[in-house]
């Protein structure tokens, strides 16, 4: 956590418990998501004498980069007649870790997608009978790749302006492509089309 976890309490007492109870739930976010920013936990006692619903009200606050932020909170309800703070606590931080999985989930699956998506090159010459060619990476160097590097046994669907993702590795006669991928405006497939 890039900054020191707030915790305050309103109208009630800070025991030893609660505070270990409280860095456990801290310790099960930070399984989930290692790279938080920050994390306010507010605890408090709502009323003195409550004849309806549980007098305990927690909130998590919690900042996630680029730019998000779940707000999780246990409120007094009629539902959970009196429950003792360590299960209101439990049940804030629960609510906390499922929107902080989710959110850490679709923020892994957006960078999947983008960075295996993006094309590093695009084909410039191929030679089918020959099973070779060259590709322009976007530094605008030319690369050799064989169709032995080519994924998914898709080189019958190069077409010159395929754009590719590959890893360049340096070969005997100067760069060459390995695991080419094709990512943007595949040509036709064999015996088809695309």
């Amino acid at each position: 956590m890039q900054k020191p976890v707030e915790i305050s309490f309103q109208k009630i007492e800070r025991t030893p418990e609660i505070d270990e109870l409280i860095q456990e739930g801290i310790a099960h976010l930070e399984k989930i998501c290692d790279y938080m920013i920050g994390c306010k936990i507010a605890v408090e006692k709502t009323q003195k004498y409550q004849d309806r619903g549980n007098p305990y009200r927690v909130r998590i606050d919690l900042t996630v980069p680029p730019k998000h932020e779940i707000v999780a909170k246990r409120e007094p309800s009629r539902g959970d007649m009196h429950q003792p703070l360590a299960g209101v606590i439990h049940k804030a931080f629960e609510a906390a870790r499922n929107q902080l999985r989710e959110l850490v989930h679709r923020q892994r699956r957006d960078v999947k997608r983008h960075s295996l998506q993006k094309a590093n090159g695009y084909i410039k010459k191929i030679y089918p009978e020959e099973g070779y060619g060259f590709l322009t990476n976007l530094k605008g160097e030319d690369v050799y790749f064989h169709k032995n590097s080519v994924l998914h046994n898709d080189f019958g669907r190069l077409t010159k302006g395929t754009g590719v993702r590959y890893n360049e590795e340096m070969g005997q006669k100067g760069p060459q492509a390995s695991s080419l991928k094709i990512v943007d405006k595949p040509g036709k497939l064999e015996g088809g089309t695309a």
